[in-house]
């Protein structure tokens, strides 16, 4: 019983991680020297967020919203 629950729960979490989507891409702005950069997670206290959600890691193809 305990090994077929396992299994169960196992191709539960796979089914959900083989559904999941790549997380997007946004384009952050130094606030000391203007810098830009393309990051998926903030990158702290002295970046600003300029632009995004993009799908590629060049910041170029925004994502299209409905």
């Amino acid at each position: 019983m305990k090994r077929r629950l396992f299994f169960l729960l196992l191709a539960a979490t796979a089914a959900g991680a083989a559904l999941a989507r790549p997380a997007y891409w946004y384009l952050y702005q130094s606030r000391i020297d203007g810098q830009r950069s393309c990051s998926q997670t903030p990158l702290g206290p002295g970046w600003t967020q300029i632009a995004g959600p993009f799908k590629d890691a060049h910041c170029e193809k925004l994502v299209r919203t409905k």
